[in-house]
């Protein structure tokens, strides 16, 4: 544990917060000397920089460390592999520290996937008076490392089996529960697209659903794509268009991780979460372009490609989600190449029916610093994804426009009345930022849980 709630002792050195802005201010009130040796060190409250500040005898007395603000999310995550090991408090000579935003921070800033390797050091400790805020944070921590962790999970050991496996250990958790309809019970069950899309692969394709909270309470089902990994099946990808694709399931692991944080926290909602769970695989009875798919909804889908198979999964879980007339169905899913030419991997594409929602959740992701960015769902463009032979086709006609093609494909799927998001993100990091390593990530779990909690109260 590098963050202990813990009434801090005068032997943990204290980290002081500062910033570009009042940097000058805060050193004014320091000795002579030590103002000296920042200025020496080019220490000028920079975010994501830090000085050590030694004693008279050359131990380290203390620690400057710039920051955005003392409540950003990433305030403090350069430091916890960086500092010398030891213990640490937050300290008073600078800007008053945020207890949520220092514990979520540091314990991120600690994070490292290490299934397979050691991490080379040992990351500082940061002791914090235990509060409310502190917990939060922590709790807001431990659910994206867990999300990192799935996403990261190679698919060798986080196939459909394994990832019903972790939302089983959840629901034993938090006393929800969780069944799945394999193989070719989904058929039985009226599941034929995710079977269509699965069948192929030596783990069996699977619908996991957990349920949870009052039956009296607003309905949210949340739905996550969980593929685990996508070859592209017949229409195969490139050897470099394959390489991380065992984050296919990003969407899924993110839904998970929301979904545990709707518990920990007990909102007053009845949560279902559903994941259709498949590996995209090539066989001898693997779905080809061409074919035409039966749905749950009834819909026949012309197989324009094999690649395009989140799409195809999310329509029976999405039609099954709508049965049940929820307040609000959200799915996450890393659908499309297209949303990251439009808006790069730090911006997931948000589609919402509701204009007045999705301005709400995009400045709300600003706000958070876990962004979003809406997308139009534009019917004009339904037409490319129509079929001659069959009611729709998974690919449009040409390269414009596809995560809105994507987007009004699930679209069909859900009934006009309903309430409604969808998020394709990517769920990665390409490259390595304070508290964000290269890897997985759990992008958008903080804004949709303060967005559910705004709508349906903190729990």
């Amino acid at each position: 544990m590098t963050v202990t709630l813990k009434k801090p002792t005068p032997a943990c050195v204290p980290v002081h917060l500062t910033d570009q802005a009042r940097f000058a201010r805060h050193a004014a009130a320091l000795p002579a000397a030590a103002r000296q040796w920042l200025d020496t060190l080019g220490f000028g409250g920079a975010p994501d920089t830090h000085a050590l500040l030694p004693d008279e005898q050359g131990r380290l007395q203390a620690v400057w460390a710039g920051v955005h603000a003392a409540d950003h999310p990433w305030a403090l995550a350069a430091l916890p592999r960086t500092l010398p090991p030891g213990r640490y408090r937050l300290g008073d000579a600078g800007l008053a520290a945020d207890a949520q935003a220092a514990a979520l921070s540091w314990q991120l800033g600690a994070y490292s996937f290490s299934r397979y390797k050691t991490p080379r050091r040992e990351a500082a400790e940061l002791l914090l008076a235990p509060g409310a805020a502190a917990r939060h944070g922590l709790l807001l921590a431990q659910a994206i490392a867990d999300t990192r962790d799935l996403i990261n999970t190679p698919a060798e050991h986080m196939g459909p089996a394994e990832l019903a496996a972790a939302v089983q250990r959840m629901a034993r958790a938090h006393g929800a529960q969780c069944r799945q309809t394999v193989g070719d019970a989904l058929l039985k069950a009226g599941f034929p697209a995710i079977h269509a899309v699965g069948r192929a692969a030596t783990q069996a394709p699977r619908l996991i659903e957990l349920n949870w909270g009052d039956p009296k309470a607003p309905r949210l089902t949340l739905v996550g794509k969980g593929v685990c990994f996508d070859s592209g099946g017949l229409d195969i990808k490139t050897a470099e268009g394959m390489r991380q694709m065992k984050k296919d399931m990003g969407g899924a692991a993110t839904a998970l991780g929301l979904a545990t944080l709707v518990m920990a926290l007990k909102l007053k909602l009845r949560l279902t979460l559903l994941i259709p769970a498949v590996e995209n695989a090539i066989a001898g009875n693997a779905y080809r372009p061409g074919d035409i798919i039966e749905t749950r909804a009834g819909l026949r889908i012309e197989i324009g490609n094999t690649d395009a198979e989140g799409r195809v999964i999310l329509c029976d879980a999405l039609a099954y989600a709508a049965e049940a007339k929820p307040d609000l169905i959200i799915d996450l899913a890393t659908l499309t190449g297209a949303a990251r030419v439009a808006l790069g991997g730090q911006l997931p594409a948000l589609f919402c029916r509701d204009l007045a929602q999705a301005r709400s959740l995009v400045d709300r992701g600003l706000a958070l610093h876990d962004p979003l960015w809406h997308l139009p769902l534009w019917r004009d463009y339904h037409p490319g994804i129509e079929s001659e032979i069959a009611d729709i086709v998974n690919t449009g006609r040409g390269p414009q426009a596809g995560a809105i093609n994507a987007a009004l494909f699930l679209e069909d799927f859900v009934p006009a009345g309903q309430d409604w998001l969808h998020i394709d993100l990517y769920a990665w990091n390409d490259q390595s930022r304070p508290g964000r390593p290269a890897g997985g990530e759990a992008q958008t779990l903080r804004t949709l849980l303060a967005h559910l909690q705004q709508r349906y109260g903190s729990g």
